[in-house]
């Protein structure tokens, strides 16, 4: 039997960095919603002030799978 999927986006944000943006997302998101399975990363951008880095904002489409009725 095959698993179907359906895709959400999502954009976290952290001051720490990119993969403490993915984890509050997928956290967030965990709160609410079942069979969160994959996600994939589309885009990377963040804010700088006073040339440093202080905001990361990453977007990522989270797969889950459908339940069978």
């Amino acid at each position: 039997m095959a698993n179907v999927y359906k895709k959400i986006e999502l954009v976290g944000s952290s001051r720490e960095g990119v993969d403490d943006a993915i984890r509050r997302a997928i956290t967030k998101a965990s709160e609410t919603m079942r069979n969160l399975d994959w996600f994939e990363v589309k885009e990377i951008r963040g804010w700088i002030q006073n040339g440093e880095p202080q905001h990361t904002q990453v977007t990522l489409q989270v797969g889950f799978r459908i339940e069978d009725e």
